[in-house]
């Protein structure tokens, strides 16, 4: 899942040119101090463009505008819940909390309530990420 949403995200960008696309080995430096690793990821070019070469070498010292959390089963959803609450508190626009265990979906945008989502068979990067949509298939089985 983790590659499959990193080349979805990617080949969405080509079209577009809007933003870049990052895999879970992509660390950020969220405004309040915390390191994070979403499972993929993505900033708009202009947030990219205004990093250093150095900035772009080390944890990115700030919070992606898109993030999906995948829960594993080693995984709390309590604690990734936590982790997506804390992306939105300092400036994620939309993030996507995938369950593939329940088959369920949070979506998380900034300034609104979380929608959960029961066996939804595909997502859309809404505004944020134009023209990506995630086929949920994959995921769910």
């Amino acid at each position: 899942m983790y590659a499959a949403s990193h080349f979805r995200i990617y080949s969405a960008n080509p079209k577009y040119k809007l933003g870049k696309a990052f895999d879970s080995s992509t660390g950020f430096k969220v405004p309040n101090g915390a390191t994070r690793s979403p499972d993929a990821s993505w900033i708009k070019m202009e947030r990219w463009d205004a990093l250093t070469p150095q900035q772009r070498k080390k944890y990115l010292p700030l919070c992606p505008d898109f993030a999906v959390e995948l829960v594993s089963e080693s995984d709390d959803v309590e604690d990734t819940r936590k982790k997506m609450r804390e992306y939105i508190e300092n400036g994620l626009r939309l993030g996507w909390l995938i369950n593939p265990k329940d088959k369920q979906v949070e979506i998380y945008r900034s300034g609104k309530e979380v929608e959960i989502l029961d066996s939804p068979i595909s997502l859309s990067g809404e505004d944020v990420l134009v023209g990506f949509n995630l086929d949920l298939e994959v995921i769910f089985g």
